[in-house]
């Protein structure tokens, strides 16, 4: 979907959340999981864990193939300790997310673990 195109890193922790709404939002599976640290795990489908960039792939693929319009949330602070963030957003239709972001050596921010609905 990209075409081979660059994507921002996040040099915050909250980046990455507002990044996961414009890319899910462009339909863009390759962004998604540019968030993601290549080891990262996934809450998602609910009740399964996807593992890591290729199976992460297919859970975006999946999930934006009808074209879903995503809306903002209320995005909390993030807690920052040390190279590890605790990020969330209160969804506007409700519920909830939880993810923790690593700092990477280059001082950007990845996801390595997401649960996209912690009130599910």
């Amino acid at each position: 979907m990209n075409g081979g195109m660059q994507h921002e890193p996040a040099s915050q922790p909250n980046d990455l959340g507002r990044f996961f709404l414009e890319r899910a939002n462009e339909g863009d599976v390759e962004g998604l999981v540019a968030l993601y640290e290549p080891a990262a795990v996934v809450a998602f489908p609910a009740g399964r864990i996807a593992s890591g960039s290729q199976e992460i792939r297919q859970v975006y693929e999946r999930l934006l193939a009808d074209k879903p319009r995503f809306e903002p949330g209320e995005q909390q602070p993030a807690l920052v300790s040390g190279d590890l963030a605790l990020t969330s957003t209160r969804l506007a239709g409700g519920g909830a997310t939880a993810e923790v972001a690593r700092q990477q050596p280059d001082g950007t921010w990845l996801w390595m673990i997401d649960q996209p609905n912690v009130l599910g």
